[in-house]
């Protein structure tokens, strides 16, 4: 049975998603027919579910008189989602506020800080919209990455205590080692509906060391940083591997430059930050576009 997502219309109304054996038992009691308008991901526009081979059987009965066709509005938008679209995202200020307050103070007493990284995310994930993707989530556990966190925090013990500048420089290269692990179980544990969307991240911990190291040395520019930011930005959307549609993103080094200015001057009066945060995150998505590889 495919793992694929339906949608179909009924009237002027679009209903679903629904999985590909909830859709066949609509088939089997006629809720949806030969001429019912359907779509899931990969389809260039809606179609009759009776055009789609093996959807419908043979036997099945069509109703009579003319078909409706789904509303203009979400037809486009629905056959947008298969070939791409932007992404955005929206939270409440005040949800956002104590959410991130509880995370970080919580997170200051070391144990809490694995469950409460993904009660966080849990909450971040599902506000963000992705063409095609309905309901996006994030299914990770804390247990996964309670051994990375526990493990480094040993070694900064280990390295407070002796002074080394050895284990220093180790603590160092273990802490961008575990940046890149989270990418990797943040994009792993995506998921639409409930289901796994598959999705893995193939940087490599080198690349993602050089981008570090490059970030850290553009700083001494004064502005350099934010072309290796927009630029690191798009090495990592295109390492985002499991899907027919790769990740795009389209901001500039300048648009990073002056927002990021923007964005330091209005959280130094503190209250603005959340503010500041949210029109950052809405414009890094929107600038984050889903395209067909093959286009």
């Amino acid at each position: 049975m495919s793992s694929r997502t339906w949608f179909y219309a009924e009237g002027d109304k679009q209903l679903g998603p629904y999985s590909e054996e909830q859709l066949r038992n609509f088939i089997g009691r006629g809720a949806v027919s030969a001429a019912t308008y359907v779509w899931t991901e990969g389809m260039s526009g809606w179609q009759r579910a009776g055009e789609i081979p093996g959807l419908i059987p043979a036997a099945a009965p069509r109703p009579p008189g003319p078909p409706v066709m789904p509303q203009a509005g979400y037809v486009a938008a629905s056959a947008a989602g298969a070939s791409g679209g932007s992404l955005s995202i929206d939270f409440g200020i005040w949800d956002f506020t104590w959410r991130t307050l509880v995370l970080v103070i919580g997170s200051s007493f070391i144990i809490p800080a694995p469950w409460l990284l993904v009660w966080y995310l849990k909450w971040l994930v599902p506000c963000i919209r992705v063409p095609a993707r309905p309901n996006l989530s994030f299914e990770g556990t804390a247990m996964t990455i309670v051994p990375w966190f526990f493990g480094a925090f040993v070694l900064l013990i280990v390295v407070a205590m002796t002074g080394s500048a050895l284990l220093n420089n180790l603590m160092i290269l273990v802490q961008l080692a575990l940046y890149w692990l989270f990418l990797k179980w943040l994009v792993a544990n995506l998921a639409s509906n409930g289901q796994p969307l598959g999705l893995s991240f193939s940087g490599t911990i080198w690349a993602y060391l050089g981008w570090t190291i490059l970030s850290v040395v553009s700083i001494v520019t004064i502005i350099g940083w934010a072309w290796v930011y927009a630029a690191w930005t798009r090495w990592f959307c295109q390492n985002i591997q499991g899907t027919r549609r790769a990740a795009i993103f389209h901001g500039t080094g300048l648009e990073f430059l002056w927002r990021g200015l923007v964005a330091v001057i209005a959280s130094s009066f503190i209250i603005p930050i959340p503010w500041v945060y949210r029109w950052m995150m809405n414009w890094l998505a929107s600038q984050t576009e889903l395209v067909d590889r093959t286009a």
